[in-house]
């Protein structure tokens, strides 16, 4: 087998392990993404995809975490969750048209479906969440 095609194995089986771990009950996780996990992660889901495009240096994204934290915990079992960090991957925020932070975009049988823009208040967070999961 080719190094590429072992790579490639390699890669299906950790995905396929992360979405098993990650589609347990009791395992209500945000996952970190970036360029090479992004599409995979996404158009494998068999749930919406809340995604978090963020930076360590920006305040309204911090003060989001933790709603997002706890808002992961509550829908865990309905959406998946995950962030990419856009200074370390500046080539998915330009995919993506991200000009500020943070942005969240909530994926939807791996296309992008809606999007909400900047910090906000955990009860209309949640509301915005609520429209995907029922």
């Amino acid at each position: 087998m080719s190094e590429d095609r072992e790579l490639e194995e390699l890669k299906r089986k950790k995905l396929a392990e992360l979405m098993r771990r990650l589609s347990r009950g009791g395992e209500k996780r945000i996952v970190d993404l970036n360029s090479r996990n992004f599409d995979d992660f996404i158009s494998k889901s068999d749930r919406p995809v809340l995604v978090d495009f963020w930076a360590p240096w920006c305040g309204p994204c911090l003060y989001m975490h933790p709603i997002i934290k706890r808002l992961a915990a509550k829908y865990g079992d309905k959406m998946r969750f995950a962030r990419v960090n856009v200074d370390e991957n500046p080539d998915l925020a330009r995919r993506f048209n991200i000009t500020g932070i943070p942005t969240f975009i909530v994926f939807v049988k791996g296309r992008p479906h809606d999007i909400q823009v900047g910090a906000m208040p955990e009860e209309l967070f949640e509301r915005f969440i609520r429209k995907f999961t029922g």
